[in-house]
């Protein structure tokens, strides 16, 4: 029930070529160069999402981040209202005390390297709604993490975290969402209650938002490799099409 499509010999190949000439043509891609880059799965799927003929594509398992996001960013475009886009990985843990049953979601740890206090808004915000719409939380429970808990230390870093936080609850004021807080405030009932006494996400957070992505990139290794977690993902998100 699976229809396998060799880009060079499908039907549509010609159009998609000449409609990925007329897009890229500003950019200096000549109609071989058009020719050529169609032959990609990668850009020819890319080309089958935009026009409505595919649902999405998956793509990472033997393509870098780059190459996965590249026909994704020249075809298929930014979501409108949209200016970064992010990923997020789904974190399956061994124990189900943490997260929603055992998932956590973690961004942005394949992207975006130092993601400004907006940029780490947009992110919080999209992977909340795709908690959501992917995995069907009830109730997404946003930490920003930081080294800091609440203005425990000072520093720049902090203070974008912190900013950043305050963006999110702007921009949707419903959304259960709190930080600057270190990982264990955010996923311990004891330590959340003892720093963060009050908070609506502290020690039982489902989203955790990684500051930047050395932080992140290192931290969803680390639950993998020593923590057992499966991960699956990056999964992309604010773009117009999956």
């Amino acid at each position: 029930g699976i229809d396998i499509i060799d880009p060079e010999t499908h039907e549509l190949y010609p159009a998609y070529v000449e409609k990925f000439y007329e897009m890229r043509k500003a950019k200096g891609v000549t109609p071989e160069k058009a020719a050529e880059t169609m032959k990609d799965p990668l850009f020819y799927a890319a080309m089958m999402v935009k026009d409505k003929k595919a649902d999405g594509f998956v793509s990472g398992a033997i393509n870098t981040t780059g190459n996965t996001l590249r026909p994704g960013l020249q075809i298929v475009k930014m979501r409108p209202g949209i200016k970064t886009i992010s990923s997020f990985f789904i974190m399956q843990v061994k124990d189900k005390s943490y997260g929603e049953d055992g998932t956590i979601l973690f961004g942005d740890c394949a992207i975006n390297i130092n993601p400004d206090a907006d940029q780490l808004a947009e992110i919080a915000l999209c992977t909340a709604e795709n908690a959501k719409v992917l995995l069907d939380f009830k109730e997404p429970r946003v930490a920003m993490l930081s080294f800091s808990t609440k203005g425990s230390a000072k520093h720049e870093n902090v203070d974008k975290v912190a900013a950043a936080t305050a963006k999110v609850k702007e921009l949707n004021p419903d959304l259960m969402v709190d930080g600057e807080m270190q990982a264990d405030a955010a996923l311990v009932s004891k330590v959340g209650n003892l720093k963060c006494p009050g908070s609506p996400v502290a020690g039982k957070a489902n989203i955790l938002i990684f500051p930047d992505l050395q932080s992140g990139n290192i931290g969803y290794k680390l639950v993998q490799r020593l923590g057992g977690a499966e991960a699956i993902g990056p999964v992309s998100q604010g773009f117009a099409a999956p």
